[in-house]
């Protein structure tokens, strides 16, 4: 997956996977929710939502703080439905956005958010938050958040 030929042993549903990516990475913005829903529809769910998810990531990383944020994340959260895993990463994206640009949020929002977005939020240079890195700090689920939150504190 790394630029190198695929293997011919390699198992399908890995190939798939990789074509996915290779196809997500440079999919315009117009075409961005069909290609989403045409992954969703593949026969190996764990495939799919991997690879959406990895789309995910990369794609809210980029704009988190910039305008285009909002409708990219209502156009992604009508093709994604109801698939928990991918729902649940979208909405603490959406509230990581929230924090970095220094809007309301609730406590009990980041405190019973994935692991994977409390260490998220204490290592994001756009996150300067005293009260989130306090709240983290006093009451984040381990102590690695703890700690970091410590320090960014």
């Amino acid at each position: 997956m790394n630029g190198s030929p695929i293997d011919d042993d390699e198992p399908p549903e890995h190939r798939r996977y990789a074509q996915y990516l290779r196809a997500l990475e440079s999919v315009a913005e117009a075409e961005e929710a069909e290609l989403l829903a045409t992954v969703l529809r593949d026969e190996d769910q764990s495939v799919a939502e991997a690879a959406v998810n990895q789309h995910l990531e990369r794609r809210a990383a980029a704009q988190l703080t910039g305008p285009g944020f909002p409708a990219w994340a209502g156009r992604t959260a009508e093709v994604i439905g109801e698939r928990a895993f991918l729902v649940r990463r979208l909405r603490e994206w959406t509230l990581l956005r929230t924090i970095a640009l220094d809007e309301p949020w609730a406590e009990e929002e980041l405190l019973t958010a994935s692991d994977w977005f409390q260490r998220t939020v204490t290592t994001s240079p756009l996150v300067t938050s005293p009260a989130a890195f306090g709240l983290l700090a006093e009451r984040g689920r381990t102590r690695r958040v703890r700690n970091a939150a410590s320090r960014r504190g």
